[in-house]
């Protein structure tokens, strides 16, 4: 099944190891990180990290995010993680911590040619005003935190398939279906044409499910049931 999904996997993490292997991994079009990934996998040194990644990923998209809170200091951390390479994206939130909107130095950065992926979207209200700071600019990305929104008991699937539409207004643009949480949400976000999903390492290893027999897989959860009794060593 997964050879007639069109929606691109981004892999998702902050294990250097286990991204290095992914990128022999012909599913795996790109790579997303984020500071929070990186302070749990306990790295301390930014640039580092980014330097040793880009010395073996020279042609898969990879995305580092601006950390600062300010506009100036976003600016200039934005150049210079631009300046890493050319396959690198910026990572820029919508807003600021106090819910400034970034549109106005996204738009700047954009047109200056810098390869933005603006995240943390989760409104079509934000997809429409982010589509219009980049409609003339650089190759960029935008990531709507799709599993988040689900979080919040809303159907993620109307404000893809909108944010889709909306997007057509920036051809040099393309939609990601961010946070996901389960291996359906790939199948959903090609159903609305959605470009790019990103996965994390752990969710990725699921992948392996998709379009499988369904009586196939209840009869080897029933294997498992049982494998796991007797390795524990259960007795009545």
């Amino acid at each position: 099944m997964f050879d007639r999904i069109s929606t691109r996997i981004f892999a998702d993490g902050a294990d250097l190891d286990g991204i290095l292997r992914l990128a022999a991994d012909p599913k795996i079009s790109g790579f997303t990180t984020n500071p929070t990934l990186m302070w749990k996998a306990g790295l301390t040194e930014y640039a580092d990290f980014a330097e040793r990644l880009l010395e073996r990923i020279t042609t898969h998209p990879i995305s580092f995010e601006v950390f600062a809170d300010d506009e100036a200091e976003i600016r200039r951390q934005a150049r210079k993680i631009a300046g890493w390479g050319k396959n690198v994206y910026v990572k820029i939130p919508v807003t600021t911590t106090s819910g400034e909107s970034l549109a106005p130095l996204v738009r700047e950065l954009s047109e200056d040619g810098v390869q933005v992926n603006v995240t943390a979207l989760f409104t079509t209200a934000q997809v429409e005003l982010i589509t219009a700071a980049v409609a003339q600019g650089a190759p960029s990305y935008i990531s709507v935190f799709a599993g988040r929104i689900a979080d919040a008991g809303v159907d993620p699937l109307p404000i893809m398939a909108r944010s889709v539409e909306i997007m057509a207004d920036a051809p040099r643009s393309e939609l990601i279906w961010a946070s996901p949480r389960e291996v359906l949400n790939v199948v959903q976000a090609d159903q609305v044409g959605c470009h790019i999903i990103t996965m994390t390492h752990d969710l990725l290893k699921k992948l392996d499910s998709l379009g499988k027999n369904l009586e196939q897989f209840s009869l080897e959860t029933v294997q498992m049931f049982r494998r796991d009794a007797i390795a524990a060593g259960f007795t009545l």
